[in-house]
């Protein structure tokens, strides 16, 4: 699908809304925040927090005193996925990205991946990570991603670098259009499954990373690996329908224009099979 119109920035030239989902990030999400906030196109930063057991919820109340910092709070943990939903229902910025309760994804990259939608060259852009020189990276960690990546290639005839990027930006509008369910690590490949079967193509703009190790609270494994590509199947596999709650229109459209077609073969061979039979 091309392009849309280009998001015109406020006075302030503030577009972006960020969702940051925490849980139990107590070390880094106070800088987190106060980092997202000096990006001058942040609008709003909406904070959820899914049930911390340690200080995260008073570390981000100590943000407050910026009027742009909105809290959501989870009384049950609920998964990545439901915080991320959660902070979407609270968005009011014309476009919104995740940004994860760390800094393994640097807030100045806001600027590049907003740009193409803001110039109307883009509905949905992904940072892709450069996986060089990263020391907290494993062999089997690099590989893995890269069989998501192809797989989803594979599965929805496009192409992209890094499906599981957590910088993924677009309209708010859009995110909400996407319908999504997943509750935790699942919804990084739904958004990309679901944003791909609504005929959106993907562009992608290099963006800086640092990645954590385990030890340094680093919570995805190789099963979430698994899951990602599971999820993709059923998204690919699903109907229109059952994804966002109505037919697809250019569906329709090509099974009508398809039996159409029949019809008119049909009518054209009917005729002349009685044209044949009255010579004879």
């Amino acid at each position: 699908m091309a392009a849309g119109n280009s998001t015109s920035p406020t006075k302030s030239g503030r577009v972006l809304g960020v969702i940051v989902p925490a849980f139990n990030e107590e070390r880094s999400i106070e800088r987190v925040i106060r980092r997202v906030l000096q990006e001058p196109s942040v609008q709003q930063v909406v904070v959820v927090d899914d049930c911390s057991s340690d200080g995260t919820l008073a570390a981000v109340k100590r943000c407050t005193d910026d009027p742009r910092v909105v809290i959501k709070h989870h009384e049950v943990n609920q998964g990545k996925g439901t915080a991320i939903r959660t902070g979407l229902d609270a968005i009011t910025a014309p476009l919104v990205i995740i940004q994860d309760a760390d800094m393994e994804y640097d807030p100045a990259d806001y600027s590049k991946l907003i740009s193409p939608i803001i110039r109307g060259r883009a509905d949905v852009v992904y940072g892709v990570r450069g996986f060089a020189g990263q020391s907290a990276y494993s062999y089997w960690f690099v590989i893995g991603n890269r069989i998501v990546t192809t797989a989803t290639n594979v599965l929805f005839n496009c192409y992209i670098q890094d499906m599981e990027t957590g910088f993924k930006v677009m309209r708010t509008s859009l995110m909400r259009r996407l319908g999504l369910r997943g509750t935790r690590f699942d919804i990084e490949p739904e958004i990309t499954g679901r944003v791909l079967r609504l005929g959106y193509r993907i562009y992608e703009v290099p963006i800086d990373y640092a990645a954590r190790t385990r030890a340094q609270g680093k919570k995805l494994t190789w099963t979430d690996g698994v899951k990602a590509l599971a999820a993709l199947m059923r998204i690919r596999l699903a109907s229109h329908t059952a994804l966002f709650g109505q037919p697809d229109p250019y569906h329709e459209e090509r099974i009508n224009q398809l039996t159409e077609s029949i019809m008119a073969g049909a009518g054209d061979s009917g005729l002349q099979v009685g044209e044949e039979q009255r010579q004879r």
